[in-house]
């Protein structure tokens, strides 16, 4: 336990930001229009695809078998966010689009 509030104590600032953060995209998000959730999908994919080439390039850097199995897991997991987000959008799109 002391470790831990040791932990907070020394990087109190990073956890202040963190948390700050965490409401500004609450914030942020809860008043996007419906209009503009695609395109703001859409690049949030492009960022997850960078995000994976990070995990990509971090992964062959990888030392310890644990580095390893979280570069794993992050490469999966971004790819499984790339491939949902793109499927949403796909969807609304289709929604969008002029029945024949």
């Amino acid at each position: 336990m002391e470790n831990i509030l040791g932990f907070f104590l020394l990087h109190r600032e990073a956890i202040f930001i963190v948390i700050l953060s965490i409401f500004l995209g609450i914030e942020v998000i809860s008043n996007v229009p419906a209009i503009l959730h695609t395109p703001l999908m859409s690049g949030a994919n492009a960022i997850h695809g960078v995000v994976i080439i990070g995990a990509i390039i971090v992964l062959g850097h990888a030392d310890t078998s644990g580095a390893k199995v979280l570069g794993f897991l992050a490469v999966i997991l971004g790819t499984l966010n790339v491939v949902g987000g793109f499927v949403v959008t796909d969807r609304m799109l289709e929604m969008f689009k002029k029945k024949k």
